[in-house]
């Protein structure tokens, strides 16, 4: 893997980690993320309502991320420490830089296999943020931190005349110090994308589930995986996650053992298990309608044991008043509409498609959980899609209209 150093240029860094502080005015003081320190910067003029940053650092280091995919890019610190996941926007599967060759032998020989027709084309990085605000909005705790992001390093992939002007400018600051002050920037153009705070102690699910089966785990401990594993199921079925796996969701499993007394003792104090979940992989979400060409992709989690047992009063008393609350549900749209807006391609309409799935999955939800189903039983209700009406007297409150989809893909397991 290759490391390089980077340039940031990031919105929102003071809520994606906390020990960061934006300064006063235009200027911004030294900044201190786990004994990294920044040294004092301007901020550029972007398009953005929230402060940015643009900053070279000395000890920031990038490593790329085998994916079949999307291109990935881990952040290191200088002691190699991983501090989080940048997904750029331009390599995504659909992006003009994208550096999977086989992604682009796919888009070129089979366009009409390409991709997936029920969402936004080249808006994954809005996917994973926008997860990441639903998250924090439903009060469910678990997906890593997700901002979008602008950032620039040697490692990323570039085309080459981004390369050229950007050793233009270099040796024209360098040779002719007064010419290169005048240029806006200098060195390679940022990238906009996703980045994910990186979680440590975590492994796929996949692997834990098995050792589960082998080991069943305590009483108590395995309630805490099942309250855990319906929050996973709230989030995904709300945003509609079209990618979701028992491998890109991971479990922290934690069995600590504490010696009480000395060595001539042999008691031992047993704490109590603890068991986290953790959310990944959220780009392929948010779709513009329910899939309903060749693939349905289900959720796989449907057909863990877990999903059998119907929702805990734990998670009725967290949801429900949430999503029961026109309020909240306008105010949730809101959000994700300030923070899809700032893609260049946004479109409006699209993205009321986008918004009357989630109130279908909102509704379905809503009664699932005041009918006391299960998990699987969600999955199987019908999908619905729930639109703003359109009147042309004008009203104080909005009108919806309730359809149903019935057009159902041609491999409903697949």
């Amino acid at each position: 893997m290759a490391c390089g150093e980077i340039h940031t240029c990031a919105t929102a860094w003071s809520c994606l980690l906390p020990n960061m502080r934006p300064g006063v005015g235009s200027q911004m003081s030294c900044l201190g993320i786990a004994g990294w320190r920044l040294p004092d910067c301007r901020r550029p003029k972007l398009k953005d309502s929230c402060w940015s940053m643009s900053t070279r650092t000395q000890s920031l280091h990038t490593a790329g991320i085998v994916s079949w995919q999307v291109s990935q890019i881990i952040l290191l610190l200088a002691n190699m420490k991983i501090i989080g996941v940048f997904k750029p926007k331009n390599e995504e599967p659909y992006g003009h830089l994208n550096p999977k060759w086989t992604k682009w032998l796919q888009k070129l020989c089979c366009p009409c296999c390409f991709g997936r027709d029920c969402l936004v084309l080249n808006q994954g990085y809005l996917s994973e943020a926008g997860a990441s605000l639903v998250d924090q909005k439903l009060e469910l705790n678990i997906v890593p931190r997700t901002k979008v992001v602008y950032l620039a390093s040697e490692t990323f992939n570039y085309s080459a005349i981004d390369r050229v002007k950007s050793r233009g400018k270099r040796l024209a600051l360098e040779k002719v110090p007064k010419v290169g002050q005048r240029f806006n920037r200098i060195g390679l153009p940022p990238k906009v994308g996703s980045f994910q705070l990186f979680v440590e102690g975590y492994k796929d699910a996949d692997y834990w589930l098995r050792r589960f089966e082998a080991e069943p785990l305590p009483e108590n401990t395995n309630r805490q995986l099942l309250l855990q594993f319906e929050r996973l199921v709230v989030l995904d079925y709300i945003i509609r996650n079209t990618d979701r796996g028992n491998d890109n969701w991971l479990i922290k499993y934690d069995c600590p053992l504490d010696s009480a007394g000395t060595r001539d003792t042999d008691w031992v104090v047993v704490k109590e298990p603890i068991i986290k979940l953790a959310a990944i992989d959220n780009g392929l979400a948010f779709p513009l309608k329910h899939p309903d060409s060749w693939r349905a992709y289900p959720f796989y989690w449907a057909w863990l044991p877990q999903a059998k047992i119907p929702f805990s009063q734990e998670i009725k008393d967290l949801i429900l008043p949430k999503i029961s609350d026109p309020n909240f549900v306008k105010d949730l749209e809101e959000d994700l509409y300030e923070l899809f807006k700032k893609d260049p391609g946004f479109d409006r309409g699209q993205f009321h498609k986008q918004i009357a799935v989630m109130r279908g999955q909102i509704l379905n939800l809503t009664q699932a959980l005041k009918d006391g189903k299960s998990p699987l039983h969600l999955v199987q209700m019908p999908p619905v899609i729930v639109e703003t009406a359109r009147s042309h007297q004008r009203s104080a409150s909005e009108s919806y209209t309730q359809s149903f989809q019935s057009r159902k893909p041609f491999f409903s397991w697949w």
